[in-house]
């Protein structure tokens, strides 16, 4: 396998912003979207001045999220696309279940986190959504990709395992040299038979990849660890979808790009 072309090992959705991703087999791509769900809900951590009539971009400080919220990976969330059913379990069993489509299903959902993040919220809990809105940690629509040898790379400073899902991308690449994904900004990458993606931004780390996504507990500092390393805080790209099309696990990833930069980007 070439750095030219590599393969898609893990798809994910995180349909609601800071809780559980779900892996997916496959999905279908569109032009300038994000995978379909993903950060489709949002939980408001007291008043954000979100307006779902005009939806924006708003910092995720606004809203209940690893960075600030840790305890939020030690629950196990599913969610239903068919009819918007999200369920939360904790200590082994459920508690909590809702359509979010309804004010009776998002109230559940809002009583359980009111009493779960009790002493970290600025105010009632509400559930966050508006039609064709991402809330995404960037004001466009994107597909965040992680490459699994930048990963390697890390276990490697930190001298412990370093699971990708820490980073919560949609897409973890194997193949590609640590450090190759830097080297396509601006460029196009193709993956699988018919989409087609241009990377657009490094990814700045914050607090939220020091939490052990199984416990929640924060055992590395991610953010530190890169600084000290390589003089940045960066790990993944986003791409925006240019030709959309159906990806799945497997598929190639091939790219036009040059030679990789040096270790560090």
């Amino acid at each position: 396998m070439t750095s030219r072309d590599a393969k898609v090992r893990a798809i994910h959705r995180y349909p609601v912003k800071g809780l559980t991703p779900e892996p997916l087999p496959r999905t279908d791509l569109a032009v300038r979207q994000t995978v379909p769900f993903d950060r489709m809900y949002a939980i408001e951590n007291g008043p954000s001045g979100f307006d779902p009539a005009k939806p924006g971009y708003l910092p995720k400080q606004r809203f209940l999220m690893l960075m600030r919220n840790a305890r939020l990976a030690e629950l196990r969330t599913a969610f239903d696309g068919a009819n918007h059913s999200l369920t939360v379990r904790a200590d082994n069993h459920e508690a909590a279940r809702g359509d979010l489509r309804t004010p009776e299903g998002r109230a559940a959902i809002e009583a359980f986190f009111a009493e779960f993040c009790a002493g970290e919220l600025r105010g009632p809990p509400k559930v966050l959504r508006a039609e064709g809105h991402s809330f995404s940690d960037v004001s466009r629509k994107v597909i965040s990709i992680i490459n699994l040898a930048l990963v390697a790379a890390l276990e490697e400073a930190a001298g412990a395992p370093v699971d990708p899902l820490r980073f919560r991308g949609n897409l973890h690449v194997e193949g590609w040299p640590a450090w190759h994904e830097f080297g396509l900004l601006n460029s196009e990458i193709s993956v699988g038979p018919a989409a087609r993606l241009k990377v657009v931004k490094r990814i700045v780390r914050c607090a939220a990849t020091e939490v052990d996504p199984d416990t929640g507990i924060r055992d590395i500092e991610v953010p530190r660890l890169l600084m000290k390393t390589y003089d940045h805080m960066d790990c993944g790209v986003y791409a925006e979808v240019i030709e959309g099309g159906a990806i799945a696990v497997g598929d190639s990833v091939r790219t036009r790009s040059g030679e990789p930069p040096s270790p560090g980007g």
